[in-house]
């Protein structure tokens, strides 16, 4: 059976919480994303919550210690045949109130049209 898309990974990016040193500044979880994820994925890993954000300035998202969320995409119902996908060159942030010990990880899919 032939498929006309599959799906890859984009390297994992990564985020040592112990780097994070003030509650105003938002770090960079690895570059943007090189291609448009419909699924991605943040582990954090660490003993602090963070605050995520997509440009910086503006939360959008928390992600606990020791825990991690999941934007699904693919989930989404619309009429097409397209895959709504967050955006390549999307860039996450996170921020905390104190440094942590652990990494933050962010696991990114994408669609390959064969």
């Amino acid at each position: 059976m032939g498929y006309t898309c599959n799906v890859d990974w984009e390297a994992l990016r990564s985020l040592d919480t112990s780097t994070m040193s003030s509650s105003s500044t938002y770090y960079a979880v690895g570059g943007p994303l090189l291609h448009p994820s419909y699924k991605l994925k943040m582990v954090n890993n660490s003993n602090v919550l963070v605050t995520v954000s997509r440009n910086g300035t503006s939360d959008i998202d928390v992600c606990p210690g020791n825990a991690f969320w999941l934007y699904d995409e693919s989930q989404a119902q619309f009429p097409s045949v397209t895959v709504p996908a967050i955006p390549q060159g999307t860039q996450i942030f996170v921020k905390s109130a104190s440094a942590g010990i652990g990494l933050i990880y962010l696991v990114s899919q994408f669609i390959v049209q064969n």
